[in-house]
């Protein structure tokens, strides 16, 4: 019986997981220019997440890049992401969708 309650919990486990990684929105990656402290990459991350459907915002700063990855049904159009980099102080060099969604909210580096 204790068996078959470990199977079922682990089983609940990798469904939940399933579920949330399903449940992720879109992910896009941004090249900024003039990240070079943690008190950049704070304000950038404060910027992007003040937008409408921001789920998470991870920031790189030996590339420079930001993945913004956005709450399912949620998109993100690359004037709103521009203006926000810009309002924080620095300039977008590149944007584009990550194919196949997020991938993980890790800045490929």
């Amino acid at each position: 019986m204790r068996k078959m309650l470990t199977v079922l919990a682990f089983a609940l486990g990798l469904l939940w997981i399933a579920s949330t990684a399903l449940a992720a929105g879109p992910s896009y990656r941004l090249q900024v220019d003039g990240l070079a402290c943690p008190f950049c990459a704070y304000g950038i991350e404060k910027k992007l997440r003040s937008l409408d459907g921001v789920d998470k915002v991870k920031v790189d700063l030996d590339s420079g890049q930001v993945v913004v990855t956005m709450k399912d049904g949620a998109a993100l159009a690359e004037p709103t992401a521009q203006q926000a980099v810009k309002d924080a102080g620095f300039t977008l060099r590149a944007f584009e969708q990550i194919p196949g969604g997020s991938n993980g909210g890790e800045p490929r580096k």
